[in-house]
């Protein structure tokens, strides 16, 4: 982690759309994180993400991808995974029970993060999920 610097840093990383790649999204970002205590946190939600992009996106078919940014700053780690659409509606907080099998991944990151934000973005949709260095939660918005 880069716990000296001043300002924001920002990382990139563009995904083939196949379901492997969540791990790998995963590895990045808890490299990138290595010594944060949001690490595990924003290991989780990237994961999340980039499986409900695949899986509910056209980032899922043959020759989709997803992109995933991670911008490091002394107040926030901020965590956007980008889609590449193909879905008439944009992702959403769905409240289901804990026995249904899907569509709890965003409610499960809206959960964990202080913030959650789902704007449009080339054709798809971007949701970028804000973890705060100091604990205050309650900020989320979908």
């Amino acid at each position: 982690m880069h716990e000296y610097t001043s300002r924001p840093r920002v990382w990139g990383l563009t995904c083939p759309g196949f379901p492997e790649e969540v791990s790998r999204a995963r590895r990045w970002t808890r490299d990138i994180l290595r010594g944060s205590p949001l690490a595990e946190d924003a290991e989780l939600i990237v994961s999340e993400l980039s499986a409900n992009a695949i899986l509910h996106t056209a980032s899922g078919r043959e020759s989709g991808s997803f992109h995933l940014v991670l911008a490091v700053s002394p107040q926030v780690i901020a965590l956007s995974v980008t889609d590449d659409g193909g879905t008439g509606t944009a992702p959403k907080v769905e409240h289901q029970d804990q026995e249904a099998e899907h569509g709890r991944g965003l409610g499960m990151v809206s959960a964990i993060a202080h913030q959650v934000v789902v704007h449009d973005s080339d054709g798809g949709h971007t949701v970028t999920a804000e973890l705060y260095r100091e604990a205050r939660r309650g900020g989320h918005s979908c």
